[in-house]
């Protein structure tokens, strides 16, 4: 079983932190910090055991913040911080730098090729709209991916964990330049976070996000095509009309020939189904199954298939997971499985999930 990730904020990253601010100033009192963050550090989840760390820092580095920030700096340059390590560091910027945006600002892009900010720069985009999102503009040419990539996960308007900075979810034109300035960057790692944001810009404003993928489209580029699909998954999984003209699919043909499912599955089992899907036409087929219940519509990607002719088929495998997972329980229950075929349901399948 995989390690809980809240267990990688531990001793061993906790010391890691220690060295290098202890390195950075002889006066730090590494043992006590190293004590202090370590005391009650075990029954705590994952997120509070980060503001456990970052809350023992401010009280054992016990300097304002416009000192504090240039020992953070120098200790990322002593040390080998990393995600876990440098968490709480970053932390202790979202919490304690807030009234010294300079500084704060500084201190992240040092930190971030370490242990990524974007959670760090979300109170200072909030409180300091214009001149933070100025920063992280800049950031977006710097020569280090990390600090690219911050430029466009820090600014998302629903960055998961992440405090919500209402007016990125109300105003997306202000991060635009941002994202076309990244859209073909040469890192996989940047441009998966720009097709992200374009994600979160879909689920509250649609036809910005898709004049901007149509901009795109039209423009080119090396990596544009998957940039776009990656960004356009959430539209495709509602059926979004002109999202799937973008990926070349029209919104309604297809149809299914044939679908097969067992009629009952076990909770912790698979759902094995197979489907048999014919064109209409020339063009992309883009594929989605839903699991329906009472209040519950949940739609999960199938496949896409390309057809060179009117009459093409193509017989899909899949098997659906009803492994429980901490974030989801599926109460035992009739179910239906539907099939969605760009954009529209076009066959269903009884099943009956059972304890």
């Amino acid at each position: 079983m995989a390690q809980p990730l809240k267990d990688m904020i531990n001793a061993q990253s906790v010391a890691t932190l220690a060295d290098g601010i202890a390195a950075a100033r002889a006066a730090f009192p590494r043992d006590r910090f190293v004590a202090t963050a370590l005391d009650g550090l075990e029954g705590l989840e994952l997120k509070s055991r980060v503001r456990h760390v970052a809350r023992a820092l401010h009280t054992t580095l016990d300097l304002p913040f416009p000192e504090a920030a240039p020992v953070l700096r120098e200790a990322a340059a002593h040390v080998r911080l990393d995600m876990w390590s440098g968490w709480p560091a970053t932390d202790y910027i979202a919490e304690y730098g807030v009234a010294h945006l300079d500084e704060a600002m500084a201190t992240i892009a040092v930190i971030t090729p370490y242990a990524t900010g974007e959670f760090a720069v979300r109170p200072y985009l909030d409180r300091y709209r214009e001149t933070a999102l100025a920063t992280m503009r800049g950031w977006a040419d710097s020569d280090d991916e990390h600090l690219r990539r911050l430029a466009s996960e820090g600014t998302r308007p629903r960055l998961p964990w992440g405090t919500r900075v209402r007016w990125l979810m109300d105003a997306t034109g202000p991060t635009l330049p941002i994202l076309d300035h990244l859209r073909d960057d040469p890192s996989e790692y940047v441009r998966r976070s720009v097709a992200n944001h374009v994600n979160d810009i879909a689920k509250d404003d649609p036809a910005t996000a898709v004049a901007l993928l149509a901009r795109w489209q039209v423009a080119g580029g090396t990596h544009t095509d998957r940039v776009l699909r990656h960004a356009v998954r959430g539209l495709l999984r509602t059926g979004h009309p002109e999202a799937l003209t973008l990926v070349g699919a029209a919104h309604g043909t297809g149809r299914v020939d044939a679908l097969t499912a067992d009629p009952t599955v076990a909770v912790g089992d698979r759902l094995p189904f197979k489907v048999t899907v014919r064109a209409d036409a020339p063009g992309a087929l883009v594929l989605r199954y839903a699991v329906v219940r009472d209040g519950s519509r949940r739609v999960f990607h199938l496949g896409e298939r390309l057809a060179e002719a009117e009459g093409d088929t193509f017989t899909l495998a899949k098997a659906h997971s009803f492994r429980p997972v901490t974030t989801r329980t599926e109460p035992p229950g009739p179910r239906t499985l539907e099939i969605i075929v760009n954009g529209e349901p076009r066959a269903t399948a009884a099943f009956t999930l059972t304890p």
